[in-house]
């Protein structure tokens, strides 16, 4: 961190520096900020370059580190962050249980930890910037519900749930947002199957699944993993129809990638659950602001104009903080938003 620098070259005494706020220790160097990511391609990468363009729009520097989805090696760039002294550490979770261990780390040695998209579980950091996955879940539940009462005057039929990690918070509240909206209607068969966010598990439960089964509906944690390969293996298995057509399965999911507003588009799937996914670093970069010029931090709903994900809401967990940014319902009405992530 940048108040150790400064002990080290020892320009100022420890009796000084207490006299300091954290303002003026974080302005006499460049502020720098590690990045641990599972990846920094696709939705990853647009997460990133969120925190980044306006993090070095600052002045700070940013460096970045990626697991490939090894939450060892993840804890493990932590330490490497540590080490080198950086004043805040971003991370987005390869496992929401096992990255308490980076952050008692980072703790240990006073540096800030922030927690993008997944937060952690069971343990406290300064704060976490996600979607309000749990309103996402009850938003595609909504309109899997809405499907299932238009096509049999109520809502009944059977839905197939295609999770993403479950070890992690976010697939936790993707789960429980969806089901929570299945779960007051006792004449739908709901079918989970965890597919762990990876295209081929999903490919394989939609084949073991529909051989044996029809289902009404398919809700999918991320039409950026899942959707495409969704929809193609329906059409391999001769069980595809576009929206509007006898035969047609609805398919609901949250991210709202690019590639999924195209299937809403075309017909092949109907609603997601977008998130502000840019936003995501943007406002973390805000919130590292505030800690490094001591200014507090309070509760409540957070608002900017012009922006989907307004309002937003701000909560203290047994986490530490988490910034709650609203998704978008989107369907063939909506697509086109200019505002939503995937069409920029």
């Amino acid at each position: 961190m940048v108040l150790r620098k400064i002990i080290a070259a020892g320009f100022l005494s420890v009796a000084t520096i207490f006299s300091l706020s954290i303002s003026s220790i974080a302005s006499a160097g460049q502020i720098v900020v590690g990045y641990a990511a599972p990846s920094l391609d696709g939705a990853q990468k647009q997460i990133f370059d969120g925190f980044r363009i306006p993090a070095e729009a600052k002045g700070w520097k940013v460096v970045s580190v990626t697991s490939g989805g090894d939450a060892q090696k993840q804890i493990n760039d932590v330490n490497d962050f540590i080490t080198q002294g950086v004043d805040a550490i971003v991370a987005v979770p390869d496992d929401s249980a096992g990255i308490c261990v980076a952050v008692a780390a980072a703790e240990e040695a006073g540096i800030p930890f922030y927690t993008i998209d997944r937060s952690a579980v069971g343990c406290q950091m300064e704060m976490t910037v996600l979607a309000d996955n749990n309103l996402g879940g009850n938003q595609s539940g909504n309109a899997v519900v809405a499907h299932l009462t238009k096509k049999y005057g109520e809502p009944k039929g059977t839905v197939l749930h295609i999770t993403g990690n479950l070890a992690q918070n976010v697939a936790q509240l993707r789960k429980a947002g969806f089901d929570e909206i299945i779960n007051q209607h006792s004449n739908i068969e709901h079918i989970t199957k965890d597919g762990e966010w990876q295209v081929e598990k999903g490919v394989q439960i939609v084949r073991d699944v529909l051989s044996v089964r029809d289902v009404d509906a398919i809700y999918l944690h991320s039409d950026c993993a899942y959707s495409e390969s969704t929809v193609q293996t329906l059409k391999e298995m001769d069980q595809y129809a576009p929206r509007g057509e006898d035969g047609h399965i609805f398919i609901a999911a949250i991210d709202g990638c690019s590639s999924a507003l195209n299937l809403i588009r075309e017909g092949s799937t109907d609603q997601a659950s977008g998130q502000p996914i840019p936003d995501f670093g943007s406002m973390v970069v805000v919130y590292i602001e505030k800690k490094l010029n001591g200014e507090p931090i309070e509760e409540g709903q957070v608002v900017q104009e012009g922006a989907l994900w307004s309002p937003a809401q701000l909560v203290m967990t047994d986490v530490g903080f988490q910034l709650f940014l609203s998704t978008t319902d989107i369907s063939i009405d909506n697509v086109d938003n200019p505002g939503l992530w995937g069409n920029q």
